[in-house]
This record gives structure tokens, sequence and C-alpha cells, in this order.
């Protein structure tokens, strides 16, 4: 492992970023999504995913150079098209408008169609929540879910993430996971170590639990809860493709393919002005003393510190460094 700064995170991962032809507004907007994550320990959505941005990049896959095109249909409504760009870009034109009507309005939906994968959803939502607003944020992804009982893979991992501002630019309440029992990028990082994985993650393709990385790539994620995380996951794919527009998961092409039609996806998220009342800041402050008064736990999101320094594999880092030909230790 080597310990890397996050700021040399984020000017390596920009640098990379336009040596494979993206503009420098939109690397900057990537790089900066790369390096929180690796930040705050969130490593699938963070250096884990640049080689496959330059690669695509490179194909055409994702372009670097497109201007997303911000419309307002209704009062509470914000489009972006992302015109087959990146996620990060096209959230930052679309944000300050959805912001404002969010507050003129009480409400304000905004959605992102043809776009990239966003990665770290919440990345999005704890923006939003740092504008003093509730934000909720839903997204689909290439197809590796199954009904519950079956075999067919219908749907993505569907992640939601939940935002809760606390009124001084941070969070009260904030959590990004998939509807599925695990990321599907833990099983991906555990085939490529050589690890097992827990019962109850994943089916192989016959639709039997296993413990086989491998396997599980072969067959489908199980859901987070059964039916439960089946039903979140069925919302999260109306929501982001019949009403941001993205494609349905079972027509998404594999996320880290280099070559391919663009992922095409969409990002759909609620804004929610909560108007600073006593009631909702007194709910914040005894939900935070009701869930704190036993030892070890917390409010999700509390405690999360962000990292100046991470540890990166030297396998990744050399990967990375070959990449961009350039010592990203200095």
């Amino acid at each position: 492992m080597a310990q890397i700064s996050v700021a040399n995170i984020f000017r390596h991962s920009k640098a990379t970023l336009l040596k494979f032809g993206a503009i420098d507004w939109i690397a900057d907007a990537v790089a900066e999504a790369i390096a929180k994550s690796e930040s705050v320990g969130n490593r699938i959505c963070g250096l884990y995913y640049l080689e496959s941005y330059c690669l695509q990049l490179q194909s055409g896959r994702v372009k670097g150079d497109v201007e997303p095109i911000v419309s307002q249909e209704r009062a509470g409504v914000v489009r972006v098209d992302a015109q087959f760009g990146f996620a990060q870009p096209a959230f930052q034109r679309g944000l300050a408008s959805a912001c404002l009507s969010a507050v003129e309005n009480g409400i304000c939906s905004l959605a992102i169609g043809r776009a990239h994968t966003c990665t770290s959803l919440g990345y999005f939502t704890e923006q939003i929540a740092k504008k003093n607003l509730i934000g909720i944020g839903f997204t689909n992804a290439s197809p590796i879910v199954a009904p519950p009982g079956g075999k067919s893979r219908i749907i993505g991992t569907n992640p939601i993430a939940f935002s809760v501002p606390d009124g001084n630019g941070k969070t009260a309440i904030h959590f990004d996971q998939s509807t599925t029992a695990v990321a599907l990028g833990k099983i991906t990082m555990a085939k490529a170590a050589g690890e097992k994985i827990p019962v109850g993650w994943a089916l192989d393709k016959n639709g039997k639990p296993t413990t086989d990385a491998a396997a599980a790539l072969q067959g489908s994620l199980v859901s987070s809860g059964g039916y439960k995380g089946w039903g979140f996951g069925l919302m999260a794919e109306v929501l982001a493709a019949g009403i941001a527009g993205g494609l349905a998961s079972q027509f998404v092409q594999p996320l880290k393919a280099t070559n391919g039609e663009p992922h095409n996806l969409g990002q759909y998220y609620i804004l929610i002005d909560p108007q600073k009342s006593n009631s909702f800041e007194n709910l914040l402050s005894d939900l935070e003393a009701a869930v704190s008064q036993d030892e070890g736990t917390r409010l999700p999101g509390q405690g999360k510190v962000e990292e100046e320094f991470v540890a990166v594999p030297n396998d990744l880092l050399a990967l990375l460094e070959q990449l961009s030909g350039t010592d990203w230790k200095h």
C-alpha cells in the first residue's frame, strides 16, 4: 500500500482525464468526485473507476467535451440532458436551478438523462444537503439482480441516497446504499483478490447461493431484505429510467466495458425545503439524542471523517501511473 494525498489524487486524476480527452471543467468535476470518494473510504467509486473513465473517453463511449443542456418545463421540474457525457458535470449544471426552484416551491425534482454512471449517488445528495435542502436520489445500472425466487437478471444494484441538512453546511443524516445486499464492486474486488464472499450476497447462474465471487458475477446479486429490497430497486428503476429518461437496466451494457454504446443512464433527485421550522430542527435533535444514548450507535453518516491521505493498493497505483505517465506520490 502507498499513502497518497487526496490533493494528489484530485490533481493526477484531473490531469489523466485531460490527457484522454476531457475538457478542463468536466475533468475538474469528475476528479473532484473521485477524490471525495477516496477521502471517505468509498474506494469502489473512487480511483477504481478512473481507468474505465479514460478508456471510455478514448473509445467515445463517454463524451468529455459536451455541454449539458438544462431545461425547466414546469416550476418544480428541472431536467438536464447530459448528452452522453459524465453525470458529475451534468448535475453541476442543473443544481442551481433545482435549488432555487425547491426554495420557491417547497420541492423540486432534478432529472438527469443520457448520462454516464454517477458512481457515488450520495456524493450528489450531500451537495443538496449542503444547500440546506433535503436530498433524495435514485439511479439504475446494468442488470445484475434477479427477482426473488428467479435467476434472470432484470435490474441493477439501483442505489438510493438520502441526505438531510444540519443547518450548518453539513449533514445530520446521510446514507447511500444499493438496494442489493452488497454493492457489485465489492464482489468484483473479492474476485480480483481471490477471496470468497459471504453467503447471502449472491446466487450462481442456476439461482443457487454461492460464496464464489466468480460464480456470483456469472449469476445475480440478492436484493437487500428479499422482496423489500427488490421493491426499492424497482422504485429506483421507475424513477431513473422512466422519469429521468435513461435506459432500463436490462438494456444497459456493462458499465466498465471499454467499448460499446453509451451508458445512457438516468439519475433522479428530489429536493425538499424543510423551511428550517422549529419542529424540523427539534426532530433532528431528538433523533440524534435518542439514537446516541447507547454506546457505539449514531445516525447514518455521523462520525465520518474526510482523510487527507489514503492508502492505495500498489497494483492499482502502478496501473494509474502507467495510465497517466506520472508519479502519483509527488
